[in-house]
């Protein structure tokens, strides 16, 4: 496994066997409360996640043993001027949108807190696996504003339009079972087991084709949302994307020849 470090906050972890790279948010003395430092670094970690064309699954996860992300720093914002606060803003949602378009499939492994724009982050990858210490929510309404990296958006995606709003409009904090059963989280773990299940579903993932991951991952993006024929279209692009390239060639040929593929991942 190799490490590189993306400024001081932020660690991405690329495991040599399966194509997964682990992005780690790795401020512990502030419980992962993401500065506008942190979000440069997260932004520049995606950046060069998505242009790796050897990686097929990222996991996002937390060094802090107690949260996952406890949202925006509170402690810079509260030195912060107007002009300040737009100044930051387009840094802070570089990062939220970093992880939102990373163009592989993406897993969040939660546990502790995760509120505000931590569960946020979560709430940008394709699937959130959460142990069961895991305390999620978006209180932004608590402190007079809204939930800005994409919560207002993609909280409804999950859960619906009225459960989102409840959720939103309270502020309040849900836990694990909780979240589990509302759809918050998509599996539930038995706790300090949420970032080896989520390395273990992305290994699973990861054997598979990495230009029909990001085609199948790009299809299921752009077409949520659209009208059915619309979705369709989306679809049927996505399919002649992949349908003359080297993987599926492989596919086939390993299928039947009764062998594990040797993906070209072109």
């Amino acid at each position: 496994m190799s490490e590189e470090r993306f400024g001081e906050f932020v660690l991405v972890r690329r495991h040599e066997q399966g194509h997964v790279a682990e992005l780690a948010l790795d401020r512990p003395k502030a419980m992962n409360a993401v500065s506008t430092g942190m979000a440069r670094s997260l932004t520049e970690a995606c950046t060069a996640l998505g242009e790796d064309r050897d990686v097929r699954v990222v996991v996002l996860t937390s060094t802090h043993e107690r949260a996952f992300c406890v949202g925006a720093d509170l402690k810079e914002r509260n030195s912060f001027s107007d002009a300040d606060l737009v100044r930051q803003r387009p840094v802070t949602r570089g990062a939220y949108t970093g992880v939102l378009q990373l163009p592989v499939p993406t897993i969040a492994a939660v546990h502790g807190f995760a509120l505000g724009g931590g569960f946020e982050l979560a709430l940008a990858c394709d699937l959130i696996v959460a142990d069961r210490t895991a305390v999620v929510g978006l209180p932004e309404v608590s402190v007079g504003v809204i939930p800005g990296g994409g919560g207002t958006q993609l909280l409804p995606r999950r859960v619906g339009a009225a459960r989102a709003a409840e959720l939103i409009f309270t502020a309040r904090r849900v836990e694990a079972a909780e979240a589990r059963e509302l759809g918050l989280v998509d599996q539930l773990v038995e706790a300090g087991q949420d970032r080896e299940e989520a390395l273990a579903t992305a290994g699973r993932i990861a054997a598979n084709s990495p230009v029909g991951l990001r085609a199948a991952k790009r299809a299921l993006r752009l077409g949520h949302g659209l009208d059915l024929r619309a979705g369709l279209e989306v679809e049927d692009a996505a399919w002649r994307s992949v349908a003359f390239s080297g993987d599926r060639a492989e596919g086939v040929a390993a299928f039947n020849e009764k062998r594990k593929p040797q993906w070209p991942g072109e």
